[in-house]
């Protein structure tokens, strides 16, 4: 017979494993078991191979979930700070990229050997490959059937991530267990991921396809499952459409059918360049064509395109007319366009939704309707901004789940 741990893990990925270690270290019997030949594979890749571990700003306006106030316990008691602390403890450099973002110097792998230290430390057991075959509540403890024996454990710990990334074993599992035991999911769908755009409704692309600009963008509306967003951050346009960090941001909120708003020159005032009213009303300007106008305020090839759209390439600005100016200006800071939809599960790099925080506790993650069973990191309806928010929502509800148990 197998001895009884005090907590099971399902999920060596960055929530599990955290909190693996920190309850190994006060003193309980931790496993953690994961179906994966190598353990922290999203972690590995995230980042461009550097993991952006934590934002220095993140709190409670940077994520979404149907509930906003359920993760403000969790960042409270485990801030960015405390990460922060133990990657120094570890010596591994780091780097602030933009806006917060911190990102290892070297390697993201730094940071998976870490957590394995830190659990080795906690004298957890890691169990893998292994995969789940039932787990079930008997009394007042859990049976978990694998396809190496059966263990049981006073608390078990859902841990599995979301769906993004099917190629290193993402899967729905946690959200299986949860609908199993009685708990409301809500219906997730891909998140932080590039939006695509039909030929007619974004004409061009190819041409474009590799510019990267700076934009003010709006998704969203305040009706909405998310609400409205605003962000200032750079698009990328790409043969399939948009991508790069603005989009990425968009398409947490964005709801389809609806459009997409952006201000392609709301990088203006900050950079100190002229502003877009004093262009448009120019004299200086009225001999010189439409297009190297525009071209002084972005790329050249994004300026030729939004002339032609306006009919006003090879034309100089003193042949446009008040109407013109009008529309090209409406253009270049209000475009609105609908997009097709996502790129899906493969592109995306968290999940929204998932286990609705209705259901949980936000100081321990455990489920209401069980004694026992937790549910920690991306499963769970909390879905960070871009930028090193969703590996803290990892680090925290871990952190509040391994204090519980």
């Amino acid at each position: 017979m197998s001895k009884t741990w005090d907590a099971i893990i399902i999920g060596g990925g960055a929530a599990g494993l955290f909190c693996a270690g920190v309850a190994g270290q006060l003193g309980k019997k931790v496993l953690v078991v994961d179906h994966a030949a190598v353990l922290g594979e999203k972690i590995r890749i995230s980042g461009g191979g550097r993991c952006n571990f934590t934002n220095l700003h993140s709190g409670p306006a940077n994520f979404l979930s149907l509930n906003p106030h359920f993760v403000k316990s969790a960042l409270a008691r485990y801030p960015a700070a405390e990460f922060i602390k133990l990657i120094q403890s570890y010596r591994i450099a780091y780097h602030e990229k933009h806006q917060g973002q911190l990102f290892c110097d070297d390697s993201a792998k730094q940071v998976v050997e870490m957590l394995i230290s830190e659990c080795a430390r906690g004298n957890v057991a890691i169990r893998h490959p292994v995969v789940i075959e039932s787990i079930a509540q008997e009394g007042n403890q859990w049976l978990i059937n694998t396809n190496a024996g059966v263990e049981k454990s006073k608390s078990v710990v859902m841990a599995t991530g979301g769906l993004p990334v099917p190629a290193i074993g993402a899967s729905a599992y946690s959200l299986d267990i949860a609908k199993q035991f009685g708990l409301n999911v809500i219906e997730p769908r891909p998140a932080l991921v590039p939006l695509s755009f039909t030929a007619e409704t974004f004409s061009g692309l190819n041409e474009l396809a590799g510019l990267s600009v700076p934009i003010g963008i709006d998704s969203g509306s305040k009706g909405s499952r998310y609400g409205a967003c605003h962000f200032n951050e750079d698009v990328l346009i790409t043969h399939k459409g948009l991508s790069g960090p603005a989009i990425l941001q968009a398409s947490s909120y964005w709801v389809e059918g609806e459009p997409i708003r952006i201000d392609w020159l709301a990088n203006l005032d900050q950079s100190g360049a002229v502003r877009c009213d004093e262009i448009f009303n120019d004299d200086e300007l009225r001999l010189k064509l439409t297009e190297t106008i525009l071209a002084s305020l972005m790329p050249q090839r994004l300026a030729k395109a939004f002339a032609e759209q306006c009919s006003l390439n090879g034309r100089k600005w003193v042949e446009a007319s008040k109407k013109d100016r009008q529309t090209l200006k409406e253009l270049l800071t209000n475009w609105s366009v609908k997009p097709a939809g996502t790129l899906g599960w493969k592109k995306a790099e968290v999940m929204l939704g998932g286990v609705s925080t209705k259901d949980l506790d936000s100081q321990t993650m455990m489920s209401r309707k069980h004694q026992g069973l937790h549910f920690i990191g991306e499963c769970v309806d909390v879905t960070g901004h871009l930028g090193g928010h969703n590996f803290q929502w990892a680090w925290a509800s871990g952190f509040a789940c391994a204090q519980a148990i």
